[in-house]
């Protein structure tokens, strides 16, 4: 069970890596647009919402990370 508990987590720790890492770019594309084209508001808001999604999903893998983390700590008590 600690086994598969611990591959989860690092599955979480790394999914965690990796939307705060697409957030990181999709905020910079978004500001990278308002600079270049402040008229273009469909795309900029487009960005956004990716950027928003990207860290909605980043705080849903951290979540799952301490619940996992939780878990062990219960198990291995």
């Amino acid at each position: 069970m600690n086994v598969v508990l611990t591959l989860l987590l690092i599955a979480a720790v790394i999914g965690t890596v990796v939307m705060l890492v697409r957030g990181i770019v999709a905020f910079m594309q978004s500001t990278k647009l308002d600079l270049e084209n402040p008229d273009d508001d469909a795309r900029v808001g487009e960005m956004q919402a990716k950027q928003n999604r990207m860290m909605m999903n980043r705080i849903k893998f951290q979540a799952l990370a301490v619940v996992i983390v939780a878990l062990l700590l219960i198990i291995n008590q």
